[in-house]
């Protein structure tokens, strides 16, 4: 440690973590189980669960069967995931956890030493400064909807809007009554701004019902179709354009024109929807897990008429007539309904000054320029499409998604909760030894100074610049004026923190990276050969974690 501490020492002192989702949940726990003795997670939510995307379980909690398993297919519900989180926090963390506190400050402790974290209880309104010797953020990166003000309720109701405009973190709260007032109203029209997945999953939600919907975005993300099974195994991770840990080609770009080919003739889809703004699956892949797709899904209802393609457009404001969506291109589009499948923006501004996000190195800064012949060698990386003027590039100095490069010899901050994978419980629960062993001194593969930590992210960002040109980036200059903090979601990868940028194929080389950063065995899913790549990459591979760094330090102390 740099401060000269033990392990035994920096067990004694105290940690906070920032979020109940599943980030926060697994961190605390593994924290625990490697003996820290004052660990405490603040949440602003009345229960555990927090923002959920994919699938999690953990290697200490089985997933029950679902609830609705024969209606679903055998796949998980929201409501199984509550349940899940909850049974995980009432057996491993009971009363470890401050419900209802939002965090409104978190800053550097006198004489510069820990974090000082001011909470207000939302219960009683009471304001106190809570101190920490250790802080992990686990807010997920993005948790805040993210409304363009020309589209805010505000914006409509000085237009003269009369419907009513809800951003998709409102849908299931309002859902109900949308589906009344459909009922009685046979003309009843929703908009959906947006062409995510959250857009894609709303409006086929209210198709479903009868619902006549429109689908406006500047770009409709088409989502391929991959079994799931493949997205938690390795093949498709070296089948991208990024292979360095896994040495090996086996023609990745024959098998992304395959799924490139089948998209763009996906039941006459292509007749619906420009691709006039898309780029091939091989250079930024959005995917999910239908398989061949569902008769009732958003392709297919598109493809029957059920819900109204817009794009590429854009939405510009709110039309005179009142009862209307203006677009850039001057059409109207006649909605009760408005929903802003927007999107979320940054959990962190709001809870650090201009001065801490200086002081800790999370701010934002112009992307480097990268060296022409710098990714040279990397063959996949060759034709690649034109990236964003370098003007409109913006970068982040976070080592592998996780910790400040600028803090990183302190050993007191990291992140976590950021990451969009396909086993999110596998990745946070990876990262979460990671977090403890840098915590407790543990001997790492780490940087050795700040200069270091700070050229091998830049470094790397480069990389993923070249890999998915048309996705690394931050909002241009809007966040950039925010306080200088990334208001876009965070996702770790192998290198660096590059925004936009899934990790739905990479993730089991970044899981592998951290595991080698400990000195611990990688690619443990087993396999010769030729079945390695085919196995499916499981919790019960990382069970004894805790295990095999306890005797890995014991080691190291006996050097």
């Amino acid at each position: 440690m740099p401060d000269g501490k033990t392990a035994d020492s920096v067990r004694q002192e105290s940690v906070g973590i920032i979020g109940a989702g599943p980030a926060g949940l697994i961190t605390a726990y593994t924290f625990l189980q490697d003996g820290f003795q004052s660990v405490q997670i603040l949440t602003r939510d009345k229960s555990v669960g927090g923002v959920v995307h994919g699938e999690f379980v953990f290697s200490s909690l089985p997933m029950p069967s679902p609830a609705m398993h024969e209606r679903l297919g055998n796949r998980l519900c929201g409501a199984d995931m509550i349940a899940y989180f909850e049974k995980f926090a009432d057996t491993y963390l009971a009363g470890k956890i401050r419900f209802e506190t939002e965090v409104l400050d978190i800053r550097r402790g006198k004489n510069g030493m820990g974090w000082d974290v001011e909470v207000r209880d939302l219960k009683t309104g009471n304001k106190k400064v809570s101190s920490y010797a250790r802080i992990v953020l686990c807010t997920g990166g993005c948790s805040q909807p993210l409304i363009p003000e020309p589209l805010s309720a505000k914006s409509a109701q000085q237009a003269g809007f009369h419907g009513t405009v809800l951003h998709t973190s409102e849908f299931a709260s309002n859902l109900d009554q949308i589906l009344s007032e459909a009922q009685v109203n046979p003309d009843y029209s929703v908009v959906v701004v947006g062409g995510g997945k959250s857009a894609q999953d709303i409006s086929s939600l209210l198709a479903r019902h009868g619902i006549g919907v429109s689908v406006e975005e500047q770009v409709l993300v088409v989502y391929s179709s991959i079994i799931y099974t493949l997205l938690i195994a390795r093949l498709l991770k070296i089948s991208s354009n990024i292979i360095t840990t896994y040495r090996a080609t086996i023609g990745p770009r024959a098998l992304f024109t395959h799924y490139d080919a089948r998209l763009h003739d996906y039941n006459r889809f292509m007749e619906l929807v420009s691709f006039e703004f898309a780029h091939s699956l091989f250079w930024g892949i959005r995917n999910n897990d239908e398989g061949s797709g569902k008769k009732d899904g958003f392709h297919a209802l598109a493809n029957e008429g059920k819900i109204k393609l817009v794009a590429p457009n854009r939405a510009k404001g709110y039309s005179a007539d009142g009862e209307s969506l203006l677009l850039q291109d001057g059409q109207t589009l006649r909605a009760d309904l408005i929903i802003l499948a927007t999107g979320y923006t940054s959990s962190w501004k709001n809870i650090f000054t201009e001065k801490t996000v200086e002081e800790l190195g999370i701010g934002i800064h112009p992307s480097s320029t990268v060296e022409a012949d710098e990714w040279a060698h990397y063959k996949t990386l060759a034709s690649t499409p034109p990236a964003h003027p370098q003007k409109d590039q913006w970068a982040s100095s976070i080592y592998r998604g996780l910790v400040p490069a600028k803090n990183i010899t302190k050993r007191d901050f990291a992140i976590s909760g950021a990451v969009f994978t396909a086993n999110s419980g596998y990745a946070f629960e990876v990262i979460a030894h990671w977090m403890s062993s840098y915590f407790l001194g543990d001997k790492m593969r780490l940087p050795s100074t700040v200069e270091e930590a700070l050229a091998e992210t830049e470094r790397y960002s480069g990389l993923d610049e070249e890999a998915v040109p048309q996705r690394i980036r931050v909002p241009q200059r809007e966040c950039h004026q925010r306080g200088r903090i990334m208001d876009v979601r965070i996702y770790v990868l192998m290198f660096s923190v590059c925004t936009m940028t899934d990790l739905a194929l990479r993730w089991p080389q970044a899981m592998d990276e951290l595991l080698e950063d400990m000195g611990l065995r990688t690619m443990r899913s087993g396999g010769n050969w030729l079945t390695w790549p085919f196995k499916v990459i499981t919790v019960e591979e990382i069970a004894m974690l805790s295990e095999e760094r306890r005797i890995k330090r014991e080691a190291d102390a006996e050097e």
